[in-house]
């Protein structure tokens, strides 16, 4: 193909040019706000930001720094799992009854590898681990805890989905020489810092520390994290909803009624079904697109299946940062205090419209 017919394959449209234009001079960045434009580093916006806001301490920069090196390396062995020993099952279960991969327990001990030596952590608890992992001493003692899920969604690994890793951070409270399970039960509205990788077409990291939430994208040819999303805005309401109908079985009533509503709707178009399977893939579409994911109770089980520390809170603070909703279907998820380390909670998260009107079906049960 000759360089002139390239060029009439991928036309650039004058309109689409001059709209953009328009964009930019609508919303220009001030030049005490540069390191908000798109391609900055996460060195430098995490460190611009904390000095933005009271609540994003250095600790917080230096952790959420710590843990994108994580999301480096965990990023490497998904993009090879087909060729490297990163495969398959471990022959393992974890403390929910799951068959543990081989890439959930590389994850998991990466992240806390990259991690326990800063010296900023009190304790670490993993959707994987039974129990927290006591952070070696240091002579000055960690401020913050760290929960993570390593791998969401890893039984997409060797079918080549999207799958995730998801964290959280919250402030050591406690003064005790030893951190125990106790110190981590706190409510989602404690969370100082939550975010995600995706490791999917690209490698993202998603977070927010309370002051809006903003993507980064794996640049590999730079093993950089570049500003990619900005302030994101989720729709306050969509056209996807993200539901495994294999459940439909079990649902209650109210459930029933929600989702035939989108799919029959009286008036207007029905809403477009899309569900990964992965936890992560279908919360980041729907963050970005608009619409609705929903792991409610149901009749086999009534306190749903998620977990509220290591999956539901650090949602649940994005999204609210991004002008979203996340609800068990009766309340705030964000609001609950959990009882032990790996307790489970309905999930209903998305769009601002799209939840509340779902909470509205759900408690009509």
């Amino acid at each position: 193909m000759n360089n002139s017919a390239a060029l009439k394959a991928f036309p650039t449209k004058p309109t689409d040019r001059n709209s953009k234009k328009q964009n930019r001079e609508d919303h220009p960045i001030s030049p005490d706000k540069d390191w908000m434009a798109k391609g900055t580093t996460l060195n430098r916006f995490v460190r611009e930001e904390q000095q933005q806001q009271h609540e994003a301490t250095a600790e917080v920069s230096e952790l959420l720094l710590a843990i994108a090196v994580a999301g480096k390396l965990i990023a490497r062995e998904v993009n090879k799992a087909g060729l490297a020993e990163t495969m398959g099952l471990t022959g393992r279960t974890n403390v929910h009854g799951e068959e543990v991969q081989e890439l959930d327990e590389f994850a998991n001990s990466t992240m806390i590898n990259s991690t326990h030596h800063t010296g900023l952590l009190a304790g670490i608890a993993s959707e994987e681990m039974d129990e927290v992992y006591h952070v070696p001493k240091t002579p000055v003692p960690g401020k913050m805890l760290l929960v993570f899920d390593p791998v969401d969604g890893s039984s997409n690994i060797d079918v080549n989905v999207s799958i995730g890793t998801i964290f959280s951070v919250y402030r050591h409270n406690s003064n005790k020489p030893q951190t125990t399970h106790t110190d981590f039960l706190r409510s989602g509205r404690e969370q100082l810092c939550a975010g995600y990788f995706i490791y999917g077409s690209s490698t993202m990291l998603v977070f927010t520390t309370g002051n809006g939430t903003h993507g980064f994208t794996l640049d590999p040819t730079l093993g950089e994290f570049l500003l990619s999303h900005v302030n994101i805005k989720i729709p306050q309401r969509g056209k996807i909803y993200s539901v495994n109908e294999g459940n439909s079985s079990f649902w209650l009533p109210g459930m029933v009624n929600y989702v035939n509503k989108l799919k029959y709707p009286k008036h207007g178009e029905p809403h477009s079904s899309r569900y990964i399977g992965s936890l992560v893939s279908d919360f980041h579409r729907n963050l970005l697109k608009g619409g609705i994911f929903l792991y409610p109770g149901d009749k086999k089980s009534s306190q749903g299946k998620l977990r509220a520390l290591y999956e539901a809170f650090p949602l649940a603070f994005i999204v609210e940062q991004a002008g979203g909703r996340a609800s068990t279907g009766t309340m705030d998820i964000i609001d609950i205090v959990p009882e032990h380390l790996h307790q489970r909670t309905p999930l209903i998260i998305g769009s601002l419209e799209d939840v509340t009107e779902a909470e509205k079906f759900l408690q009509s049960t």
